[in-house]
């Protein structure tokens, strides 16, 4: 039997990334996740993952950021999206940046999926980051 999602040209992966920013001791921080997996094993990212076929981007991002952190209940804007050819070194990736505020009732986040850790970095202090992200966050601080 033919698989469905299989073309004679190659076609890209898409994504949906999560920033999620919430004021902490007076300062606007972000949620991060530690990847559990290759590639950037160990490093710290943005939660997010790969679109499954019969989901919006908008359901994958609320999927993503729940299944790696536990929070719920984020309302979401999409941002940006990021194109870059060599953003993801395992493929091309195409993904769509999401934006949510968090408030004092906000859920601690707890690692699960593959994230080995989740934790809020200050705005200003951020750790090094996967994949482009870092450029991602420079962004998310020029339009706030």
């Amino acid at each position: 039997m033919k698989n469905n999602y299989c073309y004679e040209y190659p076609r890209p992966a898409v994504t949906a990334d999560i920033v999620v920013i919430k004021t902490i001791d007076k300062q606007s921080s972000v949620l991060f996740i530690e990847r559990k997996h290759p590639p950037f094993e160990g490093m710290w990212a943005l939660p997010g993952g790969f679109l499954d076929m019969d989901e919006t981007l908008e359901d994958a991002a609320l999927r993503e950021l729940q299944e790696e952190t536990g929070i719920t209940g984020i309302e979401l804007e999409q941002f940006h999206t990021f194109s870059k050819v060599d953003r993801d070194p395992r493929h091309r990736t195409i993904t769509t940046v999401f934006i949510g505020y968090a408030d004092e009732n906000t859920a601690s986040p707890e690692a699960g999926d593959d994230a080995a850790n989740a934790q809020w970095f200050p705005l200003d202090k951020l750790p090094a980051l996967a994949f482009d992200h870092r450029e991602v966050m420079e962004m998310v601080k020029n339009r706030l």
